[in-house]
Order: structure tokens, then sequence, then C-alpha cells
């Protein structure tokens, strides 16, 4: 899978620090400490040291930790990939007692989970398998079950893979939730100031487009961080976001100034299912 890539509501205004950063002249709050479950998972010695070496870009605790994620959660990983944060949810999850899905097309994108759970069966057994976005095809999140939904650079896929399931995609998500429950969203970010054209080809999403796909699902914006922010990335490559690191597609051609910018610029977006 490739990857991808306000001063809020006066609802939502109070979850914004008035010691808050700025991006874009919108307010943004400082990430919370990991706890130590956290701590410990990103810490997993199952982990592999590929991805490990990937957390100066990634700051998983430091993004769990924002979006608030508990070991005792039923947690959803949505299109997960390799599996990068699965790595550490699934010890996180099992540490705690709680339930962790991974979630993709059923006929494709969870094939490396399934790898993983028949390497390493201590360790990510226990994950459940669903069909995402549900179609009928395999197991789907059962309705009103997660506290927590994550998704990783995923959103530009929805939207321009083929068909839009953005909409779509956005509607099963808060179906999923519990009333309370949480959507983080972590995604490539195009300046509000370009041209919404270049969403398409680039991998890069407008924050704007984000919240608006979410609140047309009834979300709320409850906060969001710099955590993952990186001023270095000008968005302006010849092959989109995949120029720069991990997947470097320009191969050696320039290879040492786009390890030098490193990972995407990303926005880091937490919504709320209203309680009632």
């Amino acid at each position: 899978m490739r990857p991808l890539s306000i001063v809020a509501s006066a609802a939502v205004a109070i979850a914004v620090p008035a010691a808050a950063m700025q991006h874009d002249g919108h307010a943004v709050q400082a990430a919370p400490k990991a706890g130590d479950a956290i701590a410990a998972a990103v810490a997993a010695p199952t982990r592999t040291p590929a991805n490990k070496a990937r957390d100066p870009y990634r700051h998983p605790a430091e993004t769990l930790a924002f979006f608030g994620v508990k070991s005792g959660d039923t947690i959803v990983e949505l299109w997960p990939g390799g599996g990068w944060y699965t790595e550490i949810l699934a010890p996180l999850s099992k540490a705690g007692g709680g339930t962790l899905y991974t979630a993709g097309p059923w006929d494709k994108g969870l094939d490396r989970i399934k790898e993983k759970q028949a390497a390493d069966a201590a360790t990510y057994g226990a994950i459940k398998l669903a069909e995402f976005p549900a179609t009928g095809a395999g197991a789907k999140v059962p309705d009103g079950s997660a506290d927590v939904v994550l998704t990783f650079r995923n959103v530009h896929n929805w939207r321009f893979g083929g068909a839009d399931k953005t909409a779509e995609a956005f509607r099963q998500i808060y179906a999923m939730l519990k009333p309370g429950g949480t959507l983080g969203v972590v995604e490539h970010r195009l300046n509000e100031s370009d041209d919404s054209a270049k969403e398409e080809k680039s991998g890069y999403m407008k924050r704007s487009s984000i919240v608006a796909f979410a609140e047309a699902a009834g979300f709320k914006l409850a906060g969001e961080s710099e955590i993952n922010a990186n001023p270095k990335d000008s968005k302006d490559y010849p092959k989109g976001v995949w120029t720069l690191p991990p997947n470097l597609a320009e191969g050696e051609t320039d290879r040492a100034k786009y390890v030098a910018i490193g990972e995407s610029d990303r926005m880091t977006l937490k919504f709320v299912k209203p309680a009632s």
C-alpha cells in the first residue's frame, strides 16, 4: 500500500490550551507525554528494526498519547499496510487486555497482518481482521464497538485510489465508534494556499478537505497537533510525496537532498463522535 498521505469551532475550542502552537493561523495542541504502556509498546523487542528507525519521523509515542489511546481500549487500525503501527498497537492492546482490529480491503490489504500472525502468534494472534470499507465480503467492525479508530496517511487513497470512497469511509468510521469515541487522523499535508487539484496526484491533502469529510459524517474536531510536522517539506516534488523517504521514488536522483528533508509534513487531527 502506498503511504499517504483550526481554531476549532466554539464547541471544541476549549480542547486547545492557551499555550498552543500555531500553524497557518490555527491553534494546535502540544502533544502530551506518552504513558508507560505506550512507551513499553514502542520499545517492544518484537518491532522490526527498520520500522524503529522511522520513529524520529513518525513520533508514535507522542501521536498515540495525543489521540488518547489506552491499552484497554477497543482499537481499530484502518488500512494497516505493512503493519508499521500494528507492531506497536498489538503489544499495547495485549498488555492492557484490550481488543485490536486491523481493517482494510478483504481481498487485499490485510495480507501482511496475516503473515505477522502466522510468524508470531504470541504477539499478533489476537488481532481481529475486518473489511474496510465494509462491503459484506468479510467480517466488519461491529457498529458502536470501538473506543478509538486510527488511520495513518490513508485518506488520499480512499479519495483518489479509483472510486471515491472517502465519504462512505468516514460514515462507516462514525458508525463503528462508541458515542464519545475518537478518530485519529495523520495525513500528508498540502498547503491551504495550493491548488486543490494538486491533491489528486501528489499524495498530499488539505487540512480543510479532511475536516470537511469528517464533519459531514458527524464528527467534531477536538484538537490538532504539530507532532508530525516537517517545515523542510516543500511539497513540490516530481513524483509527489513518494519522492521523499521512505519511498525515495526518484531512486538515486537527488537522493541526499530528499533524505536531508526527511519524511513528509503531516497534520495530526483528533476528532470525536459526539456523546449524544
